[in-house]
Protein backbone atom coordinates (compact mmCIF):
# COMPACT_ATOMS: atom_id res chain seq x y z
CA UNK A 1 0.00 0.00 0.00
CA UNK A 2 1.87 3.78 -0.91
CA UNK A 3 1.94 6.00 1.94
CA UNK A 4 0.69 9.38 2.17
CA UNK A 5 3.47 11.41 0.47
CA UNK A 6 5.04 13.60 2.93
CA UNK A 7 4.04 17.05 1.51
CA UNK A 8 0.55 16.37 1.55
CA UNK A 9 0.79 15.30 5.37
CA UNK A 10 2.54 18.90 5.93
CA UNK A 11 -0.50 20.32 3.95
CA UNK A 12 -3.36 18.21 5.88
CA UNK A 13 -1.37 19.23 9.11
CA UNK A 14 -1.34 22.70 8.89
CA UNK A 15 -4.90 22.79 7.05
CA UNK A 16 -5.90 21.20 10.54
CA UNK A 17 -4.61 23.71 12.56
CA UNK A 18 -6.21 26.75 10.56
CA UNK A 19 -9.65 24.81 11.18
CA UNK A 20 -8.93 24.72 14.78
CA UNK A 21 -8.26 28.41 14.75
CA UNK A 22 -11.11 29.24 13.17
CA UNK A 23 -13.65 27.20 15.47
CA UNK A 24 -11.94 28.74 18.33
CA UNK A 25 -12.47 32.01 17.01
CA UNK A 26 -16.09 31.69 15.55
CA UNK A 27 -16.84 29.73 19.44
CA UNK A 28 -14.79 32.60 21.75
CA UNK A 29 -17.14 35.42 19.74
CA UNK A 30 -20.48 33.34 19.94
CA UNK A 31 -19.99 33.45 23.64
CA UNK A 32 -21.25 37.17 23.46
CA UNK A 33 -24.65 35.76 21.95
CA UNK A 34 -25.00 32.71 24.46
CA UNK A 35 -27.24 34.24 26.90
CA UNK A 36 -29.69 35.31 24.25
CA UNK A 37 -29.87 31.17 23.46
CA UNK A 38 -32.64 29.72 24.34
CA UNK A 39 -35.33 27.67 23.78
CA UNK A 40 -38.09 30.89 23.01
CA UNK A 41 -37.25 34.86 23.63
CA UNK A 42 -40.65 35.43 25.50
CA UNK A 43 -41.79 38.95 24.35
CA UNK A 44 -43.95 39.66 27.34
CA UNK A 45 -42.72 43.10 28.90
CA UNK A 46 -41.11 43.08 32.17
CA UNK A 47 -40.86 47.04 33.02
CA UNK A 48 -41.38 47.81 36.76
CA UNK A 49 -44.16 50.34 36.92
CA UNK A 50 -44.29 53.12 39.68
CA UNK A 51 -47.70 53.16 41.75
CA UNK A 52 -50.50 55.24 40.09
CA UNK A 53 -49.40 54.16 36.57
CA UNK A 54 -51.77 51.11 36.19
CA UNK A 55 -54.78 52.67 37.11
CA UNK A 56 -54.56 50.81 40.80
CA UNK A 57 -55.49 53.63 42.57
CA UNK A 58 -59.05 54.07 43.42
CA UNK A 59 -61.04 57.40 44.31
CA UNK A 60 -61.76 55.83 48.04
CA UNK A 61 -60.04 57.82 50.96
CA UNK A 62 -60.35 56.97 54.71
CA UNK A 63 -60.71 59.94 57.68
CA UNK A 64 -58.07 61.15 59.87
CA UNK A 65 -55.76 58.74 62.03
CA UNK A 66 -57.94 59.80 64.98
CA UNK A 67 -61.00 59.62 63.43
CA UNK A 68 -60.40 55.80 62.67
CA UNK A 69 -59.16 55.78 66.08
CA UNK A 70 -62.76 56.60 67.63
CA UNK A 71 -64.12 54.52 65.33
CA UNK A 72 -62.25 51.35 66.45
CA UNK A 73 -62.42 52.53 70.12
CA UNK A 74 -66.37 52.57 69.70
CA UNK A 75 -66.79 49.68 67.42
CA UNK A 76 -64.68 46.21 67.32
CA UNK A 77 -64.94 45.80 63.56
CA UNK A 78 -65.47 48.69 61.19
CA UNK A 79 -65.67 49.24 57.84
CA UNK A 80 -64.74 51.99 56.25
CA UNK A 81 -66.40 52.94 53.10
CA UNK A 82 -65.96 50.82 49.92
CA UNK A 83 -64.19 48.27 52.18
CA UNK A 84 -64.78 44.80 50.06
CA UNK A 85 -63.39 41.99 52.72
CA UNK A 86 -65.47 39.44 54.37
CA UNK A 87 -65.43 36.45 56.31
CA UNK A 88 -67.27 34.38 57.90
CA UNK A 89 -68.14 35.17 61.08
CA UNK A 90 -68.65 31.91 63.32
CA UNK A 91 -64.87 31.11 62.38
CA UNK A 92 -63.36 34.48 63.16
CA UNK A 93 -65.77 34.88 66.72
CA UNK A 94 -64.42 31.49 67.99
CA UNK A 95 -60.71 32.48 67.09
CA UNK A 96 -61.13 35.88 69.01
CA UNK A 97 -62.89 33.97 71.78
CA UNK A 98 -62.95 36.14 74.65
CA UNK A 99 -59.82 38.70 74.02
CA UNK A 100 -60.65 42.14 72.68
CA UNK A 101 -59.77 41.90 69.34
CA UNK A 102 -60.74 45.00 67.53
CA UNK A 103 -60.84 45.35 63.17
CA UNK A 104 -60.30 48.04 60.72
CA UNK A 105 -61.50 47.34 57.15
CA UNK A 106 -60.66 49.56 54.83
CA UNK A 107 -61.06 49.95 50.36
CA UNK A 108 -58.29 48.74 48.37
CA UNK A 109 -57.19 51.42 46.14
CA UNK A 110 -55.39 53.26 48.44
CA UNK A 111 -52.56 55.69 47.98
CA UNK A 112 -49.01 55.52 50.52
CA UNK A 113 -50.29 58.27 52.84
CA UNK A 114 -53.57 56.79 53.21
CA UNK A 115 -52.50 53.08 53.41
CA UNK A 116 -49.99 55.24 56.22
CA UNK A 117 -52.81 56.45 58.16
CA UNK A 118 -54.70 53.04 58.11
CA UNK A 119 -51.30 51.69 59.76
CA UNK A 120 -51.02 54.11 62.54
CA UNK A 121 -54.69 53.24 64.20
CA UNK A 122 -52.75 52.13 67.07
CA UNK A 123 -55.85 50.26 69.01
CA UNK A 124 -57.00 48.24 65.40
CA UNK A 125 -55.59 44.40 66.38
CA UNK A 126 -56.01 43.69 62.84
CA UNK A 127 -56.18 45.56 59.85
CA UNK A 128 -57.35 45.03 56.16
CA UNK A 129 -57.09 46.92 53.44
CA UNK A 130 -58.68 45.49 50.83
CA UNK A 131 -58.17 42.04 51.32
CA UNK A 132 -54.31 42.30 52.83
CA UNK A 133 -54.43 41.46 56.23
CA UNK A 134 -52.01 42.97 58.67
CA UNK A 135 -51.45 42.90 62.40
CA UNK A 136 -48.99 43.90 64.97
CA UNK A 137 -45.50 42.78 62.98
CA UNK A 138 -47.43 40.38 61.11
CA UNK A 139 -48.77 39.79 57.60
CA UNK A 140 -51.43 37.20 56.65
CA UNK A 141 -51.70 35.62 53.20
CA UNK A 142 -53.14 33.00 51.08
CA UNK A 143 -50.52 30.67 49.58
CA UNK A 144 -53.03 28.27 47.72
CA UNK A 145 -54.99 28.18 44.51
CA UNK A 146 -58.13 27.72 46.75
CA UNK A 147 -56.92 30.77 49.13
CA UNK A 148 -56.23 32.88 46.32
CA UNK A 149 -59.19 32.10 44.49
CA UNK A 150 -61.62 33.07 47.35
CA UNK A 151 -60.10 35.98 48.06
CA UNK A 152 -60.06 37.58 44.59
CA UNK A 153 -62.87 36.31 43.18
CA UNK A 154 -65.27 36.95 46.25
CA UNK A 155 -63.13 38.82 49.21
CA UNK A 156 -63.28 36.57 51.33
CA UNK A 157 -60.17 36.67 54.11
CA UNK A 158 -61.59 34.19 56.83
CA UNK A 159 -58.48 31.95 56.62
CA UNK A 160 -56.10 35.39 56.54
CA UNK A 161 -57.89 36.57 59.72
CA UNK A 162 -58.51 33.48 61.29
CA UNK A 163 -54.43 32.40 61.01
CA UNK A 164 -53.66 36.18 62.02
CA UNK A 165 -55.23 36.43 65.48
CA UNK A 166 -54.29 32.74 66.19
CA UNK A 167 -50.72 33.91 65.85
CA UNK A 168 -51.09 36.60 67.41
CA UNK A 169 -52.47 34.94 70.80
CA UNK A 170 -49.58 32.26 70.30
CA UNK A 171 -51.96 29.25 69.64
CA UNK A 172 -51.91 26.68 66.98
CA UNK A 173 -53.98 27.90 63.79
CA UNK A 174 -56.78 26.00 62.51
CA UNK A 175 -55.78 24.27 59.03
CA UNK A 176 -57.57 26.68 56.17
CA UNK A 177 -61.21 26.00 54.44
CA UNK A 178 -62.19 25.67 51.17
CA UNK A 179 -65.57 27.14 51.45
CA UNK A 180 -66.19 28.32 48.44
CA UNK A 181 -69.18 26.70 46.59
CA UNK A 182 -70.60 26.31 42.93
CA UNK A 183 -73.21 25.52 41.07
CA UNK A 184 -73.89 24.81 37.14
CA UNK A 185 -74.97 28.21 35.14
CA UNK A 186 -78.57 28.08 34.15
CA UNK A 187 -79.25 27.33 30.68
CA UNK A 188 -80.32 31.19 29.35
CA UNK A 189 -76.91 32.23 31.21
CA UNK A 190 -75.03 29.86 29.63
CA UNK A 191 -76.89 30.61 26.44
CA UNK A 192 -76.20 34.14 27.10
CA UNK A 193 -72.69 33.51 27.29
CA UNK A 194 -72.26 31.56 24.72
CA UNK A 195 -73.80 33.60 21.94
CA UNK A 196 -71.46 36.38 22.72
CA UNK A 197 -68.06 34.33 22.68
CA UNK A 198 -69.36 32.58 19.44
CA UNK A 199 -69.97 36.48 17.79
CA UNK A 200 -66.44 37.56 19.08
CA UNK A 201 -64.43 35.53 21.53
CA UNK A 202 -65.53 37.42 24.50
CA UNK A 203 -68.36 37.91 27.32
CA UNK A 204 -68.55 40.90 29.60
CA UNK A 205 -71.19 40.38 32.61
CA UNK A 206 -72.76 43.09 34.31
CA UNK A 207 -70.43 45.08 36.74
CA UNK A 208 -67.17 44.26 35.05
CA UNK A 209 -64.90 46.52 34.18
CA UNK A 210 -63.35 45.12 30.76
CA UNK A 211 -63.90 46.76 27.84
CA UNK A 212 -61.90 44.78 25.25
CA UNK A 213 -59.45 41.52 25.13
CA UNK A 214 -55.70 42.66 25.91
CA UNK A 215 -52.49 42.71 23.35
CA UNK A 216 -50.93 40.07 24.92
CA UNK A 217 -53.57 37.40 23.96
CA UNK A 218 -52.35 37.19 20.71
CA UNK A 219 -49.27 35.74 22.33
CA UNK A 220 -50.89 33.95 24.87
CA UNK A 221 -52.87 32.30 22.52
CA UNK A 222 -52.40 32.77 18.87
CA UNK A 223 -54.65 30.51 17.72
CA UNK A 224 -57.84 32.24 19.60
CA UNK A 225 -59.37 31.51 23.05
CA UNK A 226 -62.83 32.18 24.88
CA UNK A 227 -63.20 35.14 27.55
CA UNK A 228 -65.41 35.22 29.84
CA UNK A 229 -65.07 38.38 32.45
CA UNK A 230 -67.47 38.32 35.64
CA UNK A 231 -67.32 41.23 38.28
CA UNK A 232 -65.91 40.07 41.95
CA UNK A 233 -69.00 37.48 43.03
CA UNK A 234 -71.35 37.99 46.00
CA UNK A 235 -69.49 36.57 49.42
CA UNK A 236 -71.11 33.61 50.55
CA UNK A 237 -73.18 32.44 47.33
CA UNK A 238 -72.65 29.80 44.95
CA UNK A 239 -70.14 31.12 41.86
CA UNK A 240 -71.53 30.03 38.37
CA UNK A 241 -69.06 27.29 37.33
CA UNK A 242 -68.68 28.54 33.28
CA UNK A 243 -65.11 26.64 32.49
CA UNK A 244 -66.25 22.98 32.47
CA UNK A 245 -69.88 24.07 30.75
CA UNK A 246 -67.78 25.96 28.24
CA UNK A 247 -64.80 22.93 27.80
CA UNK A 248 -67.60 20.56 26.96
CA UNK A 249 -68.90 22.40 24.05
CA UNK A 250 -65.49 23.41 22.91
CA UNK A 251 -63.09 21.01 23.95
CA UNK A 252 -60.48 22.25 21.79
CA UNK A 253 -60.28 25.63 22.54
CA UNK A 254 -58.82 27.67 25.65
CA UNK A 255 -60.72 29.48 27.57
CA UNK A 256 -59.91 32.02 30.09
CA UNK A 257 -62.78 33.03 32.82
CA UNK A 258 -62.16 35.37 35.15
CA UNK A 259 -64.37 36.53 38.50
CA UNK A 260 -62.95 39.89 39.92
CA UNK A 261 -59.57 39.44 40.35
CA UNK A 262 -59.41 36.04 40.20
CA UNK A 263 -58.70 34.12 36.74
CA UNK A 264 -58.67 30.37 35.56
CA UNK A 265 -58.08 28.40 32.36
CA UNK A 266 -59.69 25.72 30.82
CA UNK A 267 -59.07 23.77 27.85
CA UNK A 268 -56.38 21.77 26.20
CA UNK A 269 -53.78 21.09 28.91
CA UNK A 270 -55.57 22.48 31.87
CA UNK A 271 -54.89 19.74 34.29
CA UNK A 272 -51.15 21.24 34.42
CA UNK A 273 -51.06 23.83 32.85
CA UNK A 274 -53.87 26.36 34.56
CA UNK A 275 -52.52 25.16 37.78
CA UNK A 276 -49.19 26.33 36.88
CA UNK A 277 -50.46 29.60 35.17
CA UNK A 278 -52.52 30.56 38.04
CA UNK A 279 -49.54 29.56 40.94
CA UNK A 280 -47.30 31.43 39.36
CA UNK A 281 -49.32 34.37 38.76
CA UNK A 282 -50.68 34.81 41.91
CA UNK A 283 -47.49 33.80 43.51
CA UNK A 284 -45.99 36.90 41.88
CA UNK A 285 -48.82 39.56 42.10
CA UNK A 286 -51.40 38.60 45.15
CA UNK A 287 -50.10 41.05 47.38
CA UNK A 288 -50.09 43.96 44.92
CA UNK A 289 -53.68 42.94 43.66
CA UNK A 290 -54.93 42.42 47.45
CA UNK A 291 -53.88 46.05 48.26
CA UNK A 292 -55.01 47.86 45.31
CA UNK A 293 -57.95 47.99 43.23
CA UNK A 294 -56.44 47.22 39.06
CA UNK A 295 -58.83 47.42 36.34
CA UNK A 296 -59.82 44.08 35.27
CA UNK A 297 -58.36 44.86 32.12
CA UNK A 298 -54.83 45.25 33.52
CA UNK A 299 -54.98 42.01 35.61
CA UNK A 300 -56.11 39.71 32.67
CA UNK A 301 -53.48 41.54 30.67
CA UNK A 302 -50.89 40.56 33.26
CA UNK A 303 -52.25 37.05 33.55
CA UNK A 304 -51.32 36.54 29.64
CA UNK A 305 -48.09 37.80 29.71
CA UNK A 306 -47.64 35.07 32.28
CA UNK A 307 -48.85 32.66 30.23
CA UNK A 308 -47.01 33.69 27.42
CA UNK A 309 -43.74 33.17 29.36
CA UNK A 310 -45.01 29.63 29.96
CA UNK A 311 -45.27 29.00 26.43
CA UNK A 312 -42.11 30.22 25.61
CA UNK A 313 -40.59 28.52 28.52
CA UNK A 314 -41.35 25.02 26.42
CA UNK A 315 -42.87 23.26 29.21
CA UNK A 316 -45.95 22.36 27.68
CA UNK A 317 -47.04 20.61 24.25
CA UNK A 318 -48.40 24.30 23.22
CA UNK A 319 -47.50 25.61 19.99
CA UNK A 320 -44.96 28.15 19.77
CA UNK A 321 -44.44 30.78 17.78
CA UNK A 322 -42.01 30.65 14.47
CA UNK A 323 -38.36 30.60 15.23
CA UNK A 324 -35.76 30.69 11.91
CA UNK A 325 -33.17 28.16 12.13
CA UNK A 326 -30.14 29.33 13.48
CA UNK A 327 -27.41 27.23 12.21
CA UNK A 328 -24.60 29.03 15.01
CA UNK A 329 -27.22 28.00 17.71
CA UNK A 330 -27.38 24.05 16.18
CA UNK A 331 -23.49 23.52 15.85
CA UNK A 332 -22.68 25.65 18.97
CA UNK A 333 -22.19 22.82 21.34
CA UNK A 334 -20.41 20.76 18.65
CA UNK A 335 -17.66 23.57 17.99
CA UNK A 336 -15.41 22.63 21.11
CA UNK A 337 -15.22 19.19 19.74
CA UNK A 338 -14.41 19.82 16.40
CA UNK A 339 -11.51 22.40 17.97
CA UNK A 340 -10.34 19.23 20.13
CA UNK A 341 -10.26 17.15 17.24
CA UNK A 342 -8.46 19.31 14.86
CA UNK A 343 -5.74 19.91 17.38
CA UNK A 344 -5.28 16.16 18.44
CA UNK A 345 -4.99 15.59 14.40
CA UNK A 346 -2.17 18.14 13.83
CA UNK A 347 -0.54 17.28 17.19
CA UNK A 348 -0.30 13.32 15.74
CA UNK A 349 0.76 14.38 12.15
CA UNK A 350 3.04 16.61 13.39
CA UNK A 351 4.51 14.19 15.59
CA UNK A 352 4.59 11.70 12.34
CA UNK A 353 6.50 14.23 10.53
CA UNK A 354 9.22 15.20 13.03
CA UNK A 355 9.99 10.99 13.66
CA UNK A 356 10.11 10.58 10.02
CA UNK A 357 12.57 13.57 9.62
CA UNK A 358 14.05 13.16 12.41
CA UNK A 359 13.73 9.29 13.52
CA UNK A 360 12.74 8.38 16.48
CA UNK A 361 12.99 5.48 18.96
CA UNK A 362 12.78 2.17 16.62
CA UNK A 363 12.28 3.82 13.84
CA UNK A 364 15.10 1.88 11.03
CA UNK A 365 15.96 5.30 9.18
CA UNK A 366 17.10 6.94 11.99
CA UNK A 367 19.68 9.04 11.31
CA UNK A 368 18.21 11.23 8.06
CA UNK A 369 18.14 10.66 4.81
CA UNK A 370 22.09 10.46 3.73
CA UNK A 371 22.37 7.20 6.22
CA UNK A 372 19.03 5.54 5.09
CA UNK A 373 20.43 6.52 1.19
CA UNK A 374 23.48 4.43 2.28
CA UNK A 375 21.69 1.34 4.15
CA UNK A 376 19.41 1.04 1.39
CA UNK A 377 22.03 1.15 -1.36
CA UNK A 378 24.06 -1.40 0.61
CA UNK A 379 20.88 -3.51 0.77
CA UNK A 380 20.67 -3.51 -3.06
CA UNK A 381 24.05 -4.77 -3.25
CA UNK A 382 23.34 -7.47 -1.38
CA UNK A 383 20.46 -8.40 -2.68
CA UNK A 384 21.63 -8.56 -6.22
CA UNK A 385 23.51 -11.34 -5.90
CA UNK A 386 20.42 -13.27 -5.34
CA UNK A 387 17.69 -11.98 -7.32
CA UNK A 388 16.70 -14.06 -10.53
CA UNK A 389 14.02 -13.05 -13.11
CA UNK A 390 11.46 -12.74 -11.42
CA UNK A 391 13.14 -10.42 -8.85
CA UNK A 392 15.28 -8.13 -11.03
CA UNK A 393 12.43 -5.70 -12.25
CA UNK A 394 11.59 -4.57 -8.79
CA UNK A 395 15.07 -4.28 -7.81
CA UNK A 396 15.89 -2.54 -11.27
CA UNK A 397 13.51 0.14 -10.39
CA UNK A 398 14.53 0.22 -6.82
CA UNK A 399 18.16 0.84 -8.10
CA UNK A 400 16.64 3.76 -9.99
CA UNK A 401 15.35 5.36 -7.43
CA UNK A 402 18.03 5.22 -5.15
CA UNK A 403 20.15 6.91 -7.64
CA UNK A 404 17.49 9.48 -8.30
CA UNK A 405 17.33 10.50 -4.75
CA UNK A 406 21.31 10.23 -4.58
CA UNK A 407 21.28 13.13 -7.23
CA UNK A 408 18.42 14.80 -5.59
CA UNK A 409 20.83 15.19 -2.22
CA UNK A 410 23.72 15.99 -4.47
CA UNK A 411 21.77 19.01 -5.96
CA UNK A 412 20.13 20.09 -2.83
CA UNK A 413 16.44 19.31 -3.53
CA UNK A 414 13.81 19.60 -1.04
CA UNK A 415 14.06 16.96 2.22
CA UNK A 416 10.89 15.58 1.46
CA UNK A 417 11.57 15.29 -1.99
CA UNK A 418 14.39 13.22 -0.85
CA UNK A 419 12.07 11.42 1.29
CA UNK A 420 9.94 10.26 -1.52
CA UNK A 421 11.92 8.74 -3.66
CA UNK A 422 13.57 6.77 -0.97
CA UNK A 423 10.42 5.36 0.31
CA UNK A 424 9.49 4.77 -3.43
CA UNK A 425 12.97 2.52 -3.68
CA UNK A 426 12.17 0.77 0.02
CA UNK A 427 8.96 -0.32 -1.25
CA UNK A 428 10.72 -1.82 -4.47
CA UNK A 429 13.32 -3.30 -2.32
CA UNK A 430 10.90 -4.85 -0.14
CA UNK A 431 9.22 -6.32 -3.31
CA UNK A 432 12.56 -7.88 -3.84
CA UNK A 433 13.06 -9.09 -0.68
CA UNK A 434 9.58 -10.78 -0.82
CA UNK A 435 10.48 -12.81 -3.91
CA UNK A 436 13.37 -13.84 -2.90
CA UNK A 437 12.11 -15.24 -0.09
CA UNK A 438 14.60 -13.76 2.55
CA UNK A 439 12.91 -11.63 5.52
CA UNK A 440 16.18 -10.34 6.84
CA UNK A 441 16.82 -8.72 2.97
CA UNK A 442 12.92 -6.26 3.52
CA UNK A 443 14.21 -2.78 4.39
CA UNK A 444 12.72 -2.41 7.39
CA UNK A 445 14.33 -5.53 9.42
CA UNK A 446 17.79 -5.07 7.06
CA UNK A 447 18.22 -1.23 8.27
CA UNK A 448 16.87 -1.85 11.78
CA UNK A 449 19.67 -3.75 12.58
CA UNK A 450 22.40 -2.16 10.46
CA UNK A 451 21.57 1.35 11.65
CA UNK A 452 20.37 0.54 15.53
Amino acid sequence: MRRLIPNHVDLLRWALLGVAALVLVVFLLAQRQSVDVSYGQSPAPSTRIEEGAAGELSDATVPSTDEMTALVTADPVVRLPGAIAHWDEQRVREAIGDHDTRILVAPPGLDEAARKRVREVGNATVRVIGTEVSGGAYQAGADTLPGWRAQFATGDVTDQLVTLIARLRKVPAPPDRDDLRWREPSGPELAAVVADLRSDGLHVGAGATLSRVPEAAHTAFPDGAWYVVLPGQPYGEPLPRYGPALTRLAPDRPIVVMYGGWIEYHGPAATDFADLAGASFYTRFADRLSRYDYPQQNVLGAYLHQVTDIRYAGLFDRPLPYRPFDPLRVALPALPWIFAACVAAFLALSVRSLRRSLGGPGDPRRGGSPARLAGLTTLAVEVSLLTDARSNPALTRGIGKLQAARAALDEGLPEPHVRTLLDEAAAELDDTALVVGIASYRPDQYLQGRLS
